[in-house]
Order: C-alpha cells, then sequence, then structure tokens
C-alpha cells in the first residue's frame, strides 16, 4: 500500500467513543449556570423541570434529524457535507468559511478562556485580572496565556490522531459524568427531608396568558442552547466504526443521557434551594452545592465546571478541521488543509491552523463580538440543515439511507420550527446585529469564487 493510500482519515471509533463524544460537547458549563435564569421567569418546580423534559425531547428530535443525514451521507465534515449535497458548493462553503474565521475558532477561544476564568478561582495570580505584558495599549493576561496553553495541548493532542483525541475525549466526560452523579446522589442524599421541592413560594407568582408563552419560549431556548453541540459527532462520520448503525446509536444515546442527567442535576436544585434562592442566579450549580454540601463541596463543583469546560474545549477542537478537511478536499479551502497525516491520519495542517486562528481570537478577545455578530447566520445554516432532511428525500429519493428518521415528517418538522422561533427571536431582539452578522459573512462570497475557478 503507497504513502498516498494510507494518508486517509481511517474508522478508528466504536459505538462508545461516538457517545461520549456527543455528551462531551454538549455538557460543559451551561447546566450549572442556566435555570437559576429560568427560575426567574418561570417560579414553578413543575415548570422548571418540565422545560428541561420538552427540551430533551426537542434535542432528541434534532438528533434523529441528524441521524438520517449522518447515516446517508458518512462523510467527515457533517453540516458542510449536508448543505452542500442539498444546496450546492456555495451553501457549504459559506457555512465551513464562517466556521473556520468565526464559530468554530471562536468557540474555542471562548471555551478556553472561560476555561481559565474557573481555574483563576483556585489559583488567582493566573486570571484574567493579572497583566503579564502591555504595549501600544495591547496587553495578555495571565489568563489569556492560560487559555492558549489549553488550546496548545489539545491541539498537539488531536494532531496525533482521532483515537488520540478521544482517548483524552472519553477520559474527561467519563470522569465528568461520574462526578456529576455522585454530587446529586450526595446532595439529595444531605438534603433529605429538609429539602425545599414543593415549597410554598409566596411572592412568586405564576405569568399568565402571553407572559407566561413568552417565559416559555425563553426559557426553553436557554434549555436548547444547554444541549447545543450534539451534532459533533457528525463531522467525524467517516471515522466511526460500522457508521450507519454507531451514528445514530450515538446521537440517541448520547442526547438521552444528556437529558437525564440535566434532569437529576435540576432535580437536586429545587430540592436544595428555595425558589427564592433560585431566581436570577447565574452560578446556580455552585450556590444548590454549597447550600447543600457546606462549602468545601462548593469549591468541588467549580472544580467539576472547570473539567467539564475543558472536556467540552477537547470536544470541538476534534470535530472542526474535518470541515475544513472537507472543504478542501472539494477544491473550496486552501489545499494544503485537505493533508492526511501519512502515520496519524489526522487533518493535521487543518488542526493545526485552527489552533493558530482560535489563538488569535483568544488573545485579542474579539470573538464575544464577533460571535454576537454570527448568531443569526449560525442558526440559519442549522435550519438549512433540517431542511435538507426534506430536500434530499425529493432531490435523490434512490439514495441509501440505512436510517430513516422516525415520525417524518414530523419529528423534524417540529425541531426545524423551534429552531426558525430561535431564529426570529435573535433577530427581534439585535436586528442589527443580525444584519451585521449576514454582512460580515457575506465577505467569503469573492473567497468562494476565486476558489470555484
Amino acid at each position: 500500500m503507497s504513502s498516498t493510500e494510507k494518508a486517509r482519515l481511517l474508522p478508528e471509533l466504536n459505538l462508545m467513543d461516538a457517545t461520549l463524544l456527543v455528551i462531551g460537547a454538549v455538557i460543559g458549563s451551561g447546566i450549572f449556570l442556566t435555570s437559576g435564569i429560568i427560575a426567574g421567569s418561570l417560579p414553578s418546580v413543575p415548570w422548571i423541570l418540565s422545560i428541561w423534559v420538552i427540551g430533551t425531547l426537542i434535542s432528541l428530535f434534532g438528533g434523529l434529524t441528524f441521524a438520517e443525514l449522518g447515516a446517508m451521507l458518512p462523510e467527515a465534515g457533517g453540516q458542510y457535507v449536508y448543505l452542500r449535497e442539498a444546496y450546492g458548493p456555495f451553501a457549504g462553503f459559506m457555512y465551513g468559511w464562517t466556521a473556520f474565521i468565526i464559530t468554530q475558532t471562536g468557540g474555542i477561544a471562548a471555551l478556553a478562556v472561560g476555561f481559565a476564568e474557573y481555574l483563576a478561582h483556585f489559583i488567582p495570580v493566573l486570571g484574567l485580572d493579572t497583566t503579564i505584558t502591555s504595549f501600544a495599549g495591547f496587553s495578555i493576561s495571565a489568563g489569556q496565556l492560560v487559555a492558549l496553553s489549553s488550546i496548545l495541548f489539545l491541539t498537539i493532542v488531536n494532531y496525533y490522531g482521532i483515537r488520540s483525541g478521544s482517548t483524552l475525549q472519553n477520559v474527561m466526560t467519563v470522569i465528568k459524568l461520574l462526578s456529576i452523579i455522585i454530587l446529586i446522589v450526595a446532595g439529595l442524599f444531605m438534603v433529605g427531608d429538609t429539602g425545599t421541592t414543593g415549597e410554598v413560594t409566596k411572592g412568586l407568582p405564576m405569568p399568565t396568558g402571553l407572559p407566561l408563552i413568552s417565559a416559555i419560549g425563553l426559557a426553553l431556548i436557554a434549555v436548547l442552547w444547554t444541549f447545543d453541540g450534539w451534532y459533533a459527532v457528525n463531522t467525524v462520520a467517516s471515522e466511526i466504526k460500522n457508521v450507519k448503525k454507531n451514528l445514530p446509536l450515538s446521537l440517541i444515546i448520547g442526547i438521552m443521557v444528556i437529558g437525564v442527567i440535566y434532569l437529576l442535576v435540576n432535580l437536586f436544585y429545587v430540592t436544595a434551594l428555595p425558589l427564592q434562592e433560585m431566581r436570577g442566579v447565574v452560578r446556580i450549580g455552585e450556590k444548590a452545592t454549597t447550600w447543600a454540601l457546606g462549602a468545601t463541596a462548593g469549591h468541588l463543583m467549580s472544580a467539576l465546571i472547570l473539567v467539564s469546560i475543558f472536556g467540552c474545549l477537547s470536544a470541538t477542537i476534534i470535530f472542526g478541521p474535518r470541515i475544513y478537511y472537507a472543504m478542501a478536499k472539494d477544491g473550496l479551502f486552501f489545499k494544503k488543509f485537505s493533508t492526511v497525516h501519512p502515520r496519524y491520519h489526522s487533518p493535521s495542517v487543518a488542526i493545526l491552523w485552527q489552533g493558530v486562528i482560535a489563538g488569535l481570537l483568544c488573545l485579542t478577545g474579539t470573538y464575544e463580538q464577533l460571535f454576537t455578530y454570527v448568531t443569526f447566520a449560525v442558526l440559519l445554516f442549522f435550519e438549512g440543515n433540517v431542511v435538507a432532511v426534506f430536500v434530499l428525500r425529493v432531490k435523490r429519493p434512490e439514495a441509501e439511507r440505512p436510517y430513516r428518521v422516525w415520525g417524518y415528517p414530523y419529528v423534524p418538522a417540529i425541531f426545524g420550527v423551534m429552531i426558525l422561533v430561535i431564529m426570529l427571536s435573535t433577530v427581534a431582539e439585535r436586528p442589527v446585529e443580525a444584519l451585521l452578522g449576514l454582512i460580515f459573512i457575506m465577505i467569503g462570497l469573492p473567497v468562494y469564487f476565486y476558489w470555484r475557478k
């Protein structure tokens, strides 16, 4: 076998690897920060728990939808491939271009800085407030260097192949899951009969009519953002063994496990804290743990969040390069990005350049504003992928579909409507940012025609 034939992405991930990637890509810091905000608009224990059940079902509908696409098109690149096949190369390119310059690299930068912020809880001198150097009005903090170091470390790990990156990811995800389960069990046991579930909440009236519908909608959006990331596994489809079976299973099992974990965590919150103490609290995980188990346990929760963010960062670094690799293979990106390491079978050039761009965004601190601008565009691409299930059923009816989405057309339609509602809410809340984001992304238009030539 020649070196050229060897230099390809190899199917090395089994069902457990793929499932843990789904879980690891989703469970970051959101579940430890969201429920207090939800309690602010829906001060009712049954409603809080119900919102998480509904969010799980909607996310599962999304997973079922992407399972059909992934099993039908088991290629590296995930959403890029589905958009390309449904609407043509332009749609795929614009998604990949946005991922490379903002969403994927910016997401990595945001997670890395979040990791640095929580690390500073234990080692304050490594915080973002500790300036290391400053020149010409530009400063670099210790926290930024920590963020940069985390990106560098995980980039190197993933450079050595999907097996290397997946092994670390598996370890981080298992530690995360075990820690969450231990804290939940300990918390519920310690609270015991002194819990506050069902406690009368005087002064906390529930909204009615249109305000109730609005509150439910806002809470559901928060929940769905907390589930964001489950589609990461689709980008590594070509590296999953028996992909036509294991990809759909990993999505279904992964999302269901996440849903159960999220529901149990929220059961702990509402058992440990009176609703008055939950409302509007951002760091709800630490407060509930401290309330139920003491200050030491609160610090342990901070450590758990630190591990969760690092695991989520690891997963995000895994799946991004497969998008750029797929684009380059189609001649729509730098040719070097299609390079596969002859020994490690990783998209090595794409991995390294992703690390460079994410690192620069880390140091400049521009990713937060960029993220604000492109939120609408990200949702637009996501909606396009959902609609792609319908488009490809018509466009390619003869294609092999090892898995057909259960409940078609209702399941993908319900999920698509939810994404559309979030899109419209985003435009209503930030119309200027949405327009600027679309303009910013369209800068990729001349770049597309250059590569098409």
